[in-house]
């Protein structure tokens, strides 16, 4: 590899060409074609999920900030919401123009605006929803993004921030680019810590519902599956009340919920993922 930095589209294409990087490849849904990508995520476990988080404001106005291929406006327009996707890339792999050659094919409505979420360019109080799937780490200014997605909610409109990579102390931060997979190609990737997205998001004027842990939700374990979770979680009971037991014990949500905030909070692997629920007052 060259030591000049590719560009984000560039570095999804190096990735897709790997042989051995294809279930990482499908795992971020990079692969092809995009419509059959859009409806997986839009049967995944995951989507499912964050509708039952969300469900009471859909269908509604959507704002999704960096929308990449746009799979996540895709999964809220089929849930009949009237989306709007922002996205600065012109990219046809990975940006915009991804998301105008996944709305021809499937023929659902969308409107695609190429801007970056600390300048949008909307009025106030426009959206019910504002969504972001692994955003708010690669904002250029977070504290500024945030004051503009709660200048943009409507009143009772929530943010919905997920999958962002958190760090325990900023010693953690090279550590966590180091591992990622792609940073060392495109140098785009970024962690903060968990009190900075949680002063940015109140100092925007939203109200902090809930902050999602890493293992406490299939929005942020996933590809792991809530089955495999479930396996996980018995495992680990097993010690405690025997093989015998533990399965029947794993299976009530009450358990797995449980078990996934303790190992959450014993974890302090740099990167993992937090989701966030914030409402505008």
């Amino acid at each position: 590899m060259s030591d000049k930095l590719l560009t984000w589209e560039e570095a999804v294409q190096w990735l897709r060409e790997q042989p051995d990087k294809q279930e990482l490849v499908r795992h971020c849904y990079y692969d092809d074609p995009l419509l059959i990508v859009a409806e997986r995520f839009n049967a995944s476990e995951e989507w499912q999920a964050l509708k039952a988080l969300v469900g009471q404001h859909i269908p509604s106005k959507v704002l999704d900030l960096g929308a990449g291929r746009g799979i996540s406006s895709y999964a809220f327009a089929k849930a009949g919401c009237s989306v709007v996707a922002l996205e600065p890339d012109p990219s046809c792999l990975v940006g915009a123009g991804a998301i105008q050659s996944l709305f021809e094919k499937s023929g659902l409505a969308i409107e695609i605006v190429q801007e970056y979420g600390e300048s949008l360019p909307f009025q106030d109080e426009t959206f019910d929803i504002v969504y972001g799937r692994a955003v708010l780490h690669h904002a250029r200014n977070l504290p500024m993004l945030c004051k503009e997605v709660g200048r943009v909610l409507k009143r009772g409109g929530i943010l919905i921030a997920t999958r962002e990579h958190v760090i325990s102390k900023k010693e953690d931060l090279q550590i966590f680019l180091n591992n990622h997979a792609l940073h060392f190609l495109y140098g785009g990737e970024n962690a903060y810590l968990l009190d900075e997205y949680t002063q940015a998001i109140r100092e925007a004027g939203l109200r902090l519902q809930q902050s999602i842990e890493p293992m406490e939700s299939v929005i942020n374990y996933a590809p792991m599956t809530r089955s495999q979770f479930q396996m996980m979680t018995s495992a680990a009971l097993a010690h405690f009340v025997g093989q015998r037991f533990s399965h029947t014990i794993a299976s009530y949500q009450a358990i797995q919920h449980f078990y996934g905030r303790y190992i959450s909070r014993k974890s302090e692997t740099p990167g993992r993922h937090y989701a966030f629920l914030a409402v505008k007052p």
